[in-house]
């Protein structure tokens, strides 16, 4: 059986990638989840990952003896592996655009990734306005953002970028979750995109149990304080 390392569901948004394409695939595998204590060389997380895969880093596909890290690289594992799924689009050119975006997404809108780093738990529209103020980067990478899915969803028709459920649904999964949770300003045919990923199974059952995590890490969240009562 597949065997895949994540993070915390609530903050680790390369986790989430493979762990939403696999569960919204019906693909069985075993979840191994490492929970992020820091990661500094030494750190519970960085020894049990470490032991696992030569980046030390989340997410890691273990396959019997194989080990697969990287997003892209699992995504095309797994999508090599499991032909019947039709991970990627079954026209070459569409195929092609496909792993474009997700190789787009893998290397960029690295404004949008500082700026807002994922946090399902919470709701941060306050801060969400405030960025959007002031980072012109963060409104290039969503008009960047609402350009490249307006095309693909009317070339395809909808309701997911490609028709249907594909890799790159799942590699833009955790941008819909930050969209969300900062509710930055997208036209309402992008935000109907957003609602459509979201209520996927698979994504549901990942936004179902960050929530149900409630493990706050301060390092993972510089950009706001938990008050406790009591």
């Amino acid at each position: 059986m597949l065997k895949l390392y994540i993070g915390n569901k609530n903050y680790s948004s390369w986790s989430m990638r493979p762990w939403v394409l696999l569960k919204q695939a019906g693909i069985v595998f075993e979840e191994v989840r490492v929970r992020f204590d820091s990661f500094d060389a030494q750190s519970e997380f960085k020894r049990t990952i470490g032991a696992v895969s030569p980046t030390a880093k989340v997410p890691v596909l273990v396959d019997g003896d194989l080990v697969v890290w990287d997003t892209l690289a699992i995504a095309e594992y797994v999508a090599e592996t499991h032909p019947d799924k039709k991970l990627w689009p079954t026209d070459a050119k569409a195929r092609a655009r496909a792993r474009s975006v997700c190789a787009e997404m893998h290397s960029g809108f690295t404004a949008l990734r500082s700026h807002c780093p994922m946090n399902i738990e919470a709701q941060l529209a306050d801060t969400g306005a405030l960025i959007w103020r002031d980072q012109a980067g963060v409104r290039a990478d969503v008009q960047r953002l609402v350009e490249m899915w307006s095309a693909l969803l009317q070339e395809h028709g909808g309701p997911l970028l490609f028709g249907d459920f594909t890799v790159a649904d799942a590699y833009f999964a955790p941008v819909c979750m930050r969209l969300h949770t900062y509710a930055l300003p997208v036209p309402a045919p992008i935000q109907a995109y957003v609602d459509r990923v979201r209520a996927l199974p698979g994504v549901k059952a990942w936004i179902d149990e960050a929530l149900a995590e409630k493990d706050f890490l301060d390092f993972e969240e510089p950009y706001r304080l938990r008050h406790t009562e009591g």
